[in-house]
């Protein structure tokens, strides 16, 4: 699943795309939204709540969605044919020169703009509120240590503690905390951890990458410190990472660590 930096910026495209301009066709995909036609009304922005991003229209209109994973906003001049399948556009924005489709978005709902914050108040504190606070961080850090036994690696995904952290932050976050995802919760600095997953995600989210860099480096193979390098081995020491599943059912991720460089219980197998 897309990490709120991702979701940020896929925003800001959409943003600079579309915000000022007049829907000449405004057509949905899918079954609850099919008979809405949002043609002749103007786009007034794209804003993001952790994971969730929310289209705002005149007369007081917005649609939410989510990418889960497989979900992307993609923008055309228009005319221009499209990257992905039809049979997965799911929204299909167009004006005068450009068109935004939705492919495989999802939780789709068109909601009063001014109660936007209904779909998102069981959430944690954005890191990526341009209006962030120390109110906000002590609130993510309080969260954060509730649980004094839970594995960091789950805390850190749950988006009711903070929200915009991914898989990948996950195992970056507890390298650079020196302790395996699956420390208790009890064993890290709760501020600390907040602070650093915030710098994280506002370093990617203001160079405008995609591609994250959590170690400072851009070249593919020196980006992270551990996630999805196998092969590589850890980017500080050179030695073997482990990969061990973390989470039950739907919620299970692989993840990524250093046995040297990460204090802390991991699973055998």
């Amino acid at each position: 699943m897309p990490e709120g930096d991702t979701v940020f910026l896929v925003a800001k495209r959409f943003a600079k795309a579309m915000a000022g301009k007049t829907l000449l066709r405004g057509e949905f995909r899918v079954p609850q939204l099919a008979t809405v036609d949002l043609s002749g009304r103007e786009v007034l922005g794209v804003g993001t709540v952790g994971k969730h991003l929310f289209t705002r229209f005149s007369g007081d209109l917005t649609l939410h969605s989510h990418l889960m994973m497989d979900g992307m906003w993609d923008v055309y001049p228009a005319g221009a044919k499209w990257r992905r399948p039809g049979h997965h556009a799911r929204v299909i924005f167009t004006a005068a020169d450009v068109q935004v489709i939705g492919f495989r978005v999802h939780d789709l709902k068109l909601v009063a703009t001014s109660k936007e914050h209904d779909l998102v108040a069981h959430l944690g504190p954005d890191l990526l509120d341009p209006e962030w606070t120390e109110e906000h961080a002590a609130r993510a850090a309080a969260a954060l240590a509730a649980d004094p036994a839970r594995e960091l690696g789950l805390a850190l995904l749950d988006q009711r503690v903070m929200a915009g952290v991914g898989n990948l932050y996950k195992c970056e976050i507890a390298f650079l905390l020196g302790v395996t995802p699956w420390t208790p919760v009890s064993e890290v600095d709760a501020a600390r951890t907040v602070a650093l997953a915030r710098r994280l995600l506002l370093a990617n989210a203001l160079a405008g990458r995609f591609d994250q860099s959590t170690t400072g480096h851009l070249d593919r193979n020196r980006k992270n410190w551990v996630y999805e390098r196998t092969r590589q081995g850890c980017f500080r020491c050179g030695g073997k990472l482990l990969v061990r599943t973390q989470g039950h059912d739907v919620r299970q991720r692989p993840t990524w660590f250093c046995p040297k460089d990460q204090a802390g219980p991991y699973p055998e197998q």
